[in-house]
């Protein structure tokens, strides 16, 4: 799940080597041998996604034997470049994986097929309403999520234990979270957790906490600088009391879990993503733990169920029934459910998410059962973020570093975001 320092899979040279064999040529609407239609399905991940891919991919060309599926696969940031490359020519794939902030960009450049032309073919009726909703952009449905994952307080099992400090409970506030904070880094010589005020991902968490959000229906900003301003004074006052991480470690992070306060054993928690918190499995030999988020002071939960990754239709396939049947089959199919497992976060049908939460195993039991404690008590997710949103992570994350490093106030650093990010939403 891309975003908050989770830039997605780094496939390894065998996994691309494995890219470039499937990769095949030809464009979609290709005919193979023997009549077959052929369609071109890409997205992003690791070897274990991928051999998890074909398989599924395998039995639904068993199943429709008048199909045949070209497969290709690389690393989140590889992908992402390609991807573009392929919209802008008018050469995007059949079926294509899709980050959250890809949507506005490709359904507005008319890259995504109105999947409204094939619902007699692609069901989504098991999928939560809130969840399905993410993939529409003005009122029309371009994109299905595949996977949903929720952002988390990822720990040290045993460092948390061993300080004495009392482990959190099924909710906190952020005060709370911070009043834990302090606890931790008095009883361990070290912060207790990364900076959160470099990562726009947390503050989303604590707008909506707040009755905010970072965008409005209309792709505006859903906050002022006084907001901001209030989110960075807290923050960095925590910066300067020694409760969370110094510049010099924030300014470290680079999508790796490796190089997480964390990771490198210089902090007790983190925030991550639920499902990429496994990264830290390597590193913490003694176990992580997930919490939920902080909510807000009367309790209203910022924490939701974000699309871990979407599937869409290239407007200009030439088989759009096809394509929509084999995104169908991804999403629906028990066979399917069953190969894939989680590893695209843990399934959005209802009834499949159920019948194959029994049969999960390892890290994959921890996220799906961390995520069942959630059940019933999130708000909805928001819309797709504005495309001009990938562009504000890094504005947010280099404006927060001149805080972080006391080279401007709370107040400055928030004034000259707005101004930014007002200017690039205008774009």
């Amino acid at each position: 799940m891309p975003g908050h320092r989770t830039k997605g899979f780094c496939a390894s040279a065998a996994a691309l080597a494995l890219c470039a064999v499937l990769a095949g040529c030809g464009g979609s609407g290709e005919s193979a041998g023997g009549g077959k239609v052929v369609l071109r399905y890409t997205w992003w991940g690791n070897p274990d996604r991928a051999a998890r891919t074909e398989q599924a991919v395998a039995l639904f060309e068993k199943e429709h034997p008048n199909v045949r599926v070209q497969t290709s696969f690389s690393g989140y940031d590889a992908y992402k470049q390609k991807l573009a490359i392929q919209a802008t020519g008018g050469d995007a794939p059949d079926v294509m994986q899709l980050d959250y902030r890809q949507i506005d960009q490709y359904a507005s450049g008319h890259v995504l097929l109105d999947l409204g032309k094939v619902e007699d073919t692609l069901h989504t009726d098991e999928i939560d309403t809130g969840l399905l909703a993410t993939g529409r952009v003005n009122g029309r449905q371009y994109a299905i999520p595949q996977g949903r994952g929720t952002e988390t307080v990822v720990y040290d099992t045993k460092a948390w234990k061993d300080s004495g400090v009392p482990l959190p409970g099924k909710s906190w506030t952020w005060s709370q979270w911070a009043d834990a904070m302090r606890e931790l880094a008095e009883k361990t010589g070290r912060p207790g957790s990364v900076d959160p005020g470099q990562s726009e991902d947390a503050f989303e968490v604590w707008l909506r906490g707040q009755g905010k959000a970072l965008y409005t229906k209309d792709n505006r900003l859903g906050f002022t600088a006084d907001d901001l301003t209030k989110w960075w004074t807290f923050t960095d006052r925590l910066r300067r009391e020694g409760v969370v991480s110094p510049a010099e470690q924030t300014t470290q992070l680079d999508g790796s879990v490796e190089n997480t306060p964390l990771g490198r054993g210089k902090a007790t928690a983190d925030f991550n993503w639920d499902a990429p918190s496994s990264g830290y499995l390597a590193l913490v030999p003694t176990g992580v733990t997930l919490a939920p988020m902080p909510s807000g002071q009367d309790g209203t939960p910022g924490q939701y169920f974000k699309p871990s990754m979407f599937l869409g239709i290239g407007a200009h396939t030439s088989h759009p029934e096809q394509a929509a049947a084999l995104v169908d089959f991804l999403l629906n199919d028990d066979q399917a459910a069953k190969i894939l497992g989680a590893t695209r976060g843990i399934p959005v049908n209802e009834t499949i998410r159920k019948q194959t939460a029994s049969e999960l195993k390892d890290f994959d039991k921890t996220v799906s059962d961390f995520q069942s404690s959630l059940e019933g008590t999130l708000k909805d997710p928001p819309q797709a973020p504005p495309s001009g949103d990938n562009a504000l992570q890094t504005t947010f994350q280099r404006d927060y570093d001149q805080v972080s490093y006391e080279r401007m106030s709370p107040r400055e650093a928030a004034e000259n975001y707005v101004t930014e990010a007002k200017a690039e939403l205008r774009s």
